[in-house]
């Protein structure tokens, strides 16, 4: 294709490619996912992080049956704990796909949190904006960008 400053040869993916939103926050990132895979099914996981004890419950699961893509971005704005992380891969994995088909999509990471998912699958690829340092007590990275899911949905 001709732009006013050069040619542009765009790239085709060749994988079928699935997006898998953490709920409620990894929503937001869905759209501009969706701009560049028009076709992939969105598949949710409802996942959210006990307050007390910071495990990951899992309250919604909308996987098919059998894994109808070749790789999938998890998308999830945030990686503080490390634990929703860690089980939302274990849920793609149990359901069939292995590390190499796993992107983790974030915007901002705690050290912590991606030490754990680093050490639980070292064969899953991350990709993040930014690393926070620290995780406070109520498990938000700090300084970081506080519930996004609360600052996305104007529930805070």
């Amino acid at each position: 294709a001709q732009t006013p400053r050069g040619n542009y040869y765009p790239v085709q993916v060749r994988n079928k490619v699935g997006l898998v939103p953490v709920l409620r926050s990894g929503l937001g990132l869905v759209p501009g996912f969706l701009n560049y895979f028009p076709d992939a099914p969105v598949h949710h996981l409802g996942i959210y992080r006990e307050k007390l004890s910071h495990q990951p419950v899992e309250y919604y699961n909308k996987l098919p049956q059998v894994p109808n893509v070749d790789m999938c971005f998890v998308l999830d704005p945030i990686i503080a704990t490390g634990n929703t992380a860690v089980a939302t891969v274990n849920l793609l994995k149990e359901w069939g796909l292995n590390g190499s088909q796993i992107k983790f999509v974030a915007i901002v990471g705690s050290k912590q949190g991606i030490d754990q998912l680093r050490q639980e699958h070292p064969d899953i690829r991350i990709y993040l904006a930014t690393i926070d340092d620290a995780v406070d007590n109520y498990g938000y990275i700090s300084p970081g960008i506080g519930d996004s899911g609360d600052r996305l949905w104007n529930t805070a």
